[in-house]
């Protein structure tokens, strides 16, 4: 009865998660009706940043219409795979919402027109490969591969960022079309040089081209779903495009020609000697998939008008017959769980349909004839003989084919003939939903051969993109009787001889262990351990754990920036000093910070220094205030009474700890601090011997009631003109609390009482508690035209909460909150980016505030504002408090 309701979950779960392929669908067909009744280039511009030139610029032309065909046709075979392969899995959920982040992702990269709009996609699809990848994050394998995946696609991402700034600095523009169309512009710009370099570095990690090509074998160990999606199909391929799209800028640049057909040569030659050395199916096949990659590099860098049609010919067909080839070894591991080469074999008896699908797809990938396959070596042959390359390279080339056919062989042929192993003879097919997927795509390589009328317009349009000299109406008129014999003759001979030879070169290659010690996968490892020792030394260094050694660090490097200002600049050592009509009030906060510094240095007893620190913040609120800064001076005070008062209810957390200082100690830290002290003193006197520039002030002041309508200048900036700033501030705050709940929950509980035995106070805190909330609602509202705004508001909310949690318990205090301080600080937050989204809305730009009559926007920004600073702030407080409270089984009246 248990195991049929768990069968019918299972069922019921699989039609559940087959409705998550309807999305790559329903963008496949309604990307085949667009091309199919618009004309192309379609472009989509919105605003971002205009003050940057910055916009959601969005751009379809041939190229990227293929890419777009590809990551939605194959991502519904995919999509469909994924749920019969990971029907008894039960943390499948977190694939299917991660694959459908990553394809958005894809298609984002492709069809992006802006360069940081690029970099942001970018980057996206390695996060998002990061997190398919250490899908089985239980093993630390898996988790070994993610982040090394990461890593390298990561810090090439920000290589391509440099370079991409540095092209549209150049250009000026920040359009990728507009960068492509401008390079003759800038072609002798003595930058070019190290913008290409970034921007390879960058297309090359993603790509896996020598020597970042280790990640992807290594990311094999992620479900076979993902496998046959990422890194055969699209992720991988994304280096390709962005090359593919530059070539017609840079194809005439001796740099970039050499650049990449040296490196996709050294590349593709590599991986299939390293595949040659393999025994796993699909990392014989990810091995392959470098060499193929390396190919398509070398094909981007080939001169001459005949390279765009080869390199979107090859791209389309290893798709079609890559992806299908995965499943199979997925198939063949999820039915006899295994892969290796030496436990498989006659495996057509028992799966038929398997086998079919991989010697259809081994016929492509062999590039033998009637298969698309086959026409696409035809054309790398002929753009290889157009461009008249170097020998080594045709020689490197008819080696990388014979390998293919030699995979495809071991793949088609070795794992499903000869006798059947007895302990396989229960085996069974796969259901249907992984065999569909890879049946229907390992078809479309046979047949798009003889659908001439489907397949040319496509291709060659997507070539010209690339290649804009390239004029023919049809592949077929591009290649002869005499180029089919010439590019498959031979080829198949070889690798036919690689097959038949497989286990001998195999153990041969082997053998060779220098191959594993000194390669870039080994350098990797061996920088990798670097970085570790180097953490722990920094780390044993700097992070020894003692305040007082922080905060000798922090004078010391506040010393050598003094230092290195005076040495940089014409440093006057001059006495400044304007009296004015604030004087008294100046000099009435600078005692009151002396005396606070002072004390606090001599005094010993913990309660009497805490006093004096508070002192010292109280002189600095009232030096705000009589500086012209009402809502600093408010800010500060609040924080500082908060401050004082807490840390006093926490006190009993901490013992009284003695610790021994050695004899130069003592002086050592005095001296550091009184340099420190009076090198910032002399810095900032001289600081006011310069000229101000009264233009933001200016600006700030004549636009703060005409553009928002708010005489509080300060509160305007933070809420109107600089609103994301703040959006920002908030947002670290209220995510700080979740990361500091764990570690309050690490302090130990030292069960002193915290309640207050003052009968009068215990009586006057709800009320007091009441009276503060009003005057926090109060100073929220009036804001905008007097000091105030939800910060301060949200600050002094804090206060009466933390008021409650001191007198009587925590616990008892969130009982008179809105929400718990967590969701109190998220709903802040949401309240806070939603007032923002009015002006996306309404065709402007992210957070411009509207106002309908005496309401705006501003104070619903405003509010999120106040929620999540006490929130976050009273979560902080709570946490602590409860730390330091004692348990207690009912809560204390008032």
């Amino acid at each position: 009865m248990s195991n049929g309701s768990t069968s019918a979950k299972n069922h019921q779960g699989t039609y559940l998660w087959l409705l998550v392929s309807l999305l790559p669908l329903s963008l496949f067909i309604a990307l085949v009706s667009g091309l199919n009744h618009f004309s192309l280039p379609w472009q989509l511009n919105l605003p971002w940043v205009p003050s940057l030139n910055i916009a959601l610029r969005f751009r379809v032309d041939s190229l990227t219409a293929l890419m777009l065909l590809l990551i939605t046709g194959i991502g519904t075979m995919i999509f469909i795979y994924a749920v019969g392969y990971l029907t008894h899995d039960p943390n499948r959920k977190r694939i299917f919402l991660v694959l459908p982040m990553f394809m958005v992702a894809m298609m984002g990269a492709v069809s992006a027109d802006d360069v940081f709009l690029l970099f942001a996609f970018w980057e996206l699809t390695s996060i998002t490969s990061f997190l398919l990848v250490g899908y089985k994050h239980q093993k630390s394998e898996a988790r070994d591969s993610a982040r090394q995946a990461l890593f390298i696609t990561m810090g090439g991402g920000l290589a391509l960022l440099a370079g991409l700034i540095l092209l549209s600095d150049m250009a000026g523009t920040t359009s990728l079309s507009g960068i492509i169309r401008a390079a003759p512009d800038y072609a002798f710009d003595e930058k070019l040089s190290v913008a290409i370099v970034l921007i390879l570095i960058g297309a090359f990690t993603k790509s896996a081209q020598f020597p970042f090509h280790f990640w992807l074998p290594n990311a094999m160990l992620a479900p076979t779903p993902v496998s046959a999606y990422l890194h055969s199909a699209t992720m991988v391929k994304l280096g390709i495009y962005l090359m593919a799209r530059f070539d017609a800028a840079f194809n005439d640049f001796w740099m970039w020609e050499f650049t990449l057909i040296s490196v996709g040569t050294i590349t593709a030659v590599w991986a299939a000697i390293l595949a040659l050395r393999e025994r796993d199916l699909k990392r014989i096949l990810a091995r392959s998939t470098i060499s193929a990659l390396g190919t398509l590099t070398l094909l981007i860098g080939l001169p001459g008008s005949g390279e765009g049609l080869a390199v979107v010919a090859f791209l389309f067909a290893h798709a079609v017959y890559k992806a299908p080839l995965f499943m199979v070894a997925g198939n063949i591991d999820h039915a006899t769980g295994t892969r290796r080469l030496d436990c498989l074999m006659g495996l057509r008896r028992v799966m038929p349909v398997t086998a079919a699908i991989a010697i259809l797809s081994g016929l492509s990938m062999a590039g033998l004839p009637l298969a698309f396959g086959f026409v696409a070596k035809v054309i790398i042959t002929i753009a290889k003989d157009q461009a008249d390359v170097l020998e080594i390279v045709s020689y490197a080339l008819l080696f990388v084919n014979a390998t293919a056919v030699a995979v495809a062989a071991v793949a088609a042929i070795r794992v499903f003939w000869g006798p059947l192993y007895n302990e396989f003879s229960h085996v069974r097919e796969v259901s249907w939903l992984m065999l569909l997927p890879p049946l229907v795509l390992a078809l479309l390589g046979i047949e798009l051969e003889l659908l001439p009328n489907f397949v040319d317009p496509l291709l060659i349009s997507a070539a010209q993109a690339i290649s804009p000299d390239l004029e023919i109406t049809q592949i077929g008129a591009s290649y002869s009787i005499q180029n089919l014999l010439s590019a498959t003759g031979l080829t198949a001979s070889i690798g036919l001889l690689l097959f038949i030879f497989w286990d001998r070169l195999h153990a041969r290659l082997s053998r060779i262990r220098w191959l594993d010690e000194f390669g870039p996968e080994a350098t990797y490892h061996f920088l990798l351990e670097g970085f570790k020792k180097l953490a722990a030394l920094h780390t044993r260094l700097l992070q020894s754990g003692k305040l007082d050694s922080y905060l000798l660090m922090t004078m010391l490097s506040i010393l050598i920036m003094i230092g290195f200002v005076a040495m940089q600049s014409e440093f006057e050592w001059k006495w400044v000093w304007d009296w004015q009509q604030q004087g008294w009030a100046w000099l009435v906060a600078g005692m009151l910070i002396m005396i606070g510094a002072i004390a606090a240095v001599g005094l010993k007893d913990r309660f009497s220094i805490l006093m004096a620190a508070g002192l010292v913040g109280y002189g600095i609120s009232v030096l705000f205030l009589f500086a012209g800064a009402p809502d600093l001076a408010f800010t500060q005070f609040t924080v500082e009474t908060v401050l004082v008062v807490v840390a006093v209810a926490l006190l009993p957390l901490f013992r009284s700890a003695t610790v021994a200082e050695s004899r130069i100690g003592s002086p050592l830290k005095l001296i550091v601090a009184l340099l420190a002290g009076v090198g910032t003193f002399f810095l900032l006197t001289n600081m006011l011997l310069t000229p101000e520039n009264d233009l933001m002030k200016a600006w700030f002041s004549n636009n703060s009631w005409v553009e928002a309508n708010g005489r509080n200048v300060v509160n305007v900036i933070l809420v109107d003109f600089r609103a994301i700033d703040t959006l920002g501030e908030i947002t670290v705050v209220a995510f700080s609390l979740l990361a500091a709940i764990p570690l309050l929950k690490q302090i130990n509980n030292q069960q002193s009482k915290s309640d207050s035995n003052s009968v009068l106070l215990n009586k006057a805190a709800l009320p007091i508690y009441w009276i503060i909330l009003v005057g926090a609602l109060w100073i929220l509202l009036r804001g905008h035209n007097e000091p105030g705004g939800g910060f301060i508001g949200g600050l002094v909310a804090a206060t009466g909460s933390s008021l409650l949690a001191i007198v009587f318990h925590p616990r008892y205090a969130t009982q008179y909150l809105p929400l718990a301080p967590v969701k109190m600080a998220m709903i802040g937050l949401i309240l806070a980016m939603s007032a923002g989204l009015f002006g996306l809305f309404y065709g402007a730009t992210f957070m411009q505030h509207f106002g309908i009559g005496l309401l705006s926007t501003v104070i619903l920004f405003d509010i999120g504002v106040f929620l999540a600073v006490w929130g976050s702030f009273s979560g902080y407080v709570f946490g602590l408090l409860e730390r330091a409270s004692p348990t207690k089984t009912e809560e204390p009246t008032p």
